[in-house]
């Protein structure tokens, strides 16, 4: 007899110690998109992907709780940061890690002021293209947030960025996160030294805070793996090393909370980006049931 086919959308239930919050933030982008589309895409896409695990031979038991979307669609970010953080730090207070899906990347802000300690205590990593330091002179935006929350208080010591692409930053933000202590590695790092020791070197540096969270900007991968995010670019993160990134990253106790961002379905083609982002969940699932 086969045995029936388990979706990762079956696990969703009631309770869960696993939290699924949208954010469908898409005001404020530097290139205007669909951003607020991926939330329900994503859950829809997650009904393709079955349980089982074959590098483990591991099912995947664990319950995921779906809270469903803030209402910040058409929202501005400085508007949202209040709504997102408030249903965040309610998430992360009830459940051992919170998935926060996008919406643009200003959702990033109000995740790391969610996590129930103190900013100095919070460790951010990122796995993105951009720095993220465009000047904060009209408010938060998507290509902001890094600073918005240096200007926060979020030391730079704590901020581990990793990915970063060439021809898609200004000397500027360079000599900026330099001069905040930001750790900055590049993608052509990542491919050199291999995406487990470029981790092993963030979460060493950031042994000092009580909790960590880590913003995964789906442009950091390579675009022709990834058609649907504005920012992505030739060149970009292998999907395969964001999914390893994603596993191991989630097996780490004090990551508290991770964020997916700048998943744009309408700019997507024969859903592979839908399908990398449920993928991302399903291993962001298996390294948290390592843990």
């Amino acid at each position: 007899m086969t045995a029936a086919w388990r979706s990762i959308a079956d696990l969703f239930s009631n309770d869960g110690e696993v939290a699924f919050l949208g954010a469908p933030l898409e005001a404020g982008s530097v290139t205007p998109g669909r951003c607020d589309l991926a939330p329900d895409t994503l859950r829809r896409a997650l009904g393709r992907f079955s349980t089982y695990d074959i590098e483990t031979g591991r099912e995947i038991e664990l319950a995921l709780r779906d809270l469903g979307d803030v209402p910040v669609q058409g929202l501005m970010p400085a508007e949202a940061f209040t709504p997102i953080r408030w249903a965040a730090e309610k998430a992360v207070d009830r459940h051992a890690l919170t998935l926060l899906i996008g919406g643009n990347n200003a959702v990033t802000r109000p995740a790391a002021h969610a996590l129930g300690v103190p900013l100095d205590k919070v460790g951010l990593i990122t796995l993105d293209a951009h720095f993220d330091l465009r000047e904060t002179d009209e408010g938060p935006r998507n290509g902001n947030p890094i600073r918005c929350l240096l200007e926060d208080g979020l030391p730079g010591r704590n901020i581990c960025q990793i990915g970063l692409a060439p021809f898609a930053n200004t000397a500027k933000m360079h000599d900026d996160a330099r001069k905040a202590r930001i750790a900055a590695f590049s993608i052509n790092r990542c491919m050199e030294s291999g995406i487990m020791p470029v981790l092993g070197l963030a979460l060493t540096r950031l042994e000092h805070c009580d909790a960590l969270m880590v913003d995964f900007d789906i442009d950091v991968i390579d675009r022709a793996q990834l058609p649907g995010a504005p920012g992505a670019r030739p060149g970009g993160m292998p999907n395969s090393i964001f999914f390893a990134a994603a596993r191991r990253l989630a097996s780490h106790p004090k990551v508290k909370l991770v964020d997916l961002t700048e998943f744009d379905p309408s700019l997507d083609v024969s859903d592979i980006s839908a399908l990398t982002a449920a993928r991302w969940v399903c291993e962001i699932l298996a390294g948290y049931s390592q843990r």
